[in-house]
């Protein structure tokens, strides 16, 4: 008998009429838990810890935005294809926020908030750095509660069993009993991403402080970690996909943000180096 790690069989409770949506809810916690490490991270640079949550009022809606546009354009044959359901492009509760247009459109919300609080772009993105990863392995959670986001096949003991799903509730058969999907348990992708970008919140806080990391470098070292683990993962998920030369999409998104996170890794550290010092040395006014 194969251990194996059980899914949950509801991912909605229902609060009177309102219902409470887990993977709504691990969104959420991610974005608090965010904001909060941000605000530490900003004192440190001088700042009010307020000055997160006044950024945030731009680079949440920016980033929700932002990842299901991702999501949608990536994948649109849900929405837009054959029997398509163009309205459940909206219904972000029922997961699906691409992290690429969630950082891109989320940073440009955030630069928005900066021009108009008067804080430097990269003292914030830096300070966020670590605590957008940790949001994220909050948010894969979700994914979990949802029954989605699974490898293959494997027996190791904590393969993942995986219900079918339908409107936030497990498929049951005329027992009432859950319908697993065939061909399990799976690999659970969504712990494996959730442990990596843990791992990267550490990096990205243990180098800052042992090396003073110029300004802007550690969200660029953020941007390179997390698409070399998401190479990994994309790989071993079996979940249908649009390909691109024979590679998910997302591989070749990954490989284009890593070598972007390490050209402007590059350069922050140049200009450091011209401006003679690390970020301590650089006017708070720069943007």
């Amino acid at each position: 008998m194969i251990a194996a790690i059980p899914s949950p069989t509801t991912g909605v409770w229902q609060l009177g009429p309102l219902p409470l949506r887990a993977y709504a809810l691990c969104i959420l916690a991610g974005i608090v838990v965010a904001i909060w490490i941000c605000g530490r991270r900003l004192e440190q640079r001088g700042y009010v810890d307020d000055d997160a949550l006044t950024v945030a009022y731009w680079a949440v809606p920016f980033g929700i935005v932002g990842g299901r546009l991702y999501h949608v354009i990536t994948t649109p044959q849900p929405y837009f294809g054959e029997n398509g359901r163009p309205l459940d492009a909206l219904k972000i509760w029922h997961g699906g926020l691409g992290i690429w247009g969630a950082v891109a459109l989320g940073a440009l919300g955030a630069w928005i908030g900066c021009r108009k609080n008067g804080i430097d772009f990269w003292d914030l993105a830096d300070s966020a750095a670590p605590g957008v990863a940790v949001a994220q392995a909050m948010g894969r959670w979700g994914n979990y509660f949802n029954n989605e986001l699974y490898g293959r096949h494997t027996d190791l003991p904590w393969g993942l069993k995986v219900y079918e799903w339908d409107n936030g509730e497990a498929v049951r058969n005329a027992a009432g009993d859950p319908v697993l999907v065939p061909g399990g348990p799976f690999h659970p992708m969504f712990l494996y991403e959730a442990i990596w970008c843990l791992l990267i919140a550490f990096v990205v806080v243990a180098l800052d402080r042992r090396v003073g990391l110029a300004r802007g470098r550690s969200f660029a070292l953020y941007v390179m970690l997390y698409p070399v683990g998401r190479i990994v993962f994309e790989l071993m998920r079996s979940d249908p996909a649009n390909h691109v030369l024979g590679l998910r999409v997302n591989v070749w998104v990954c490989i284009a943000v890593f070598l972007g996170g390490l050209a402007l890794f590059v350069a922050r550290g140049r200009r450091a180096q011209n401006t003679g010092g690390t970020r301590d040395d650089v006017s708070l006014s720069e943007t």
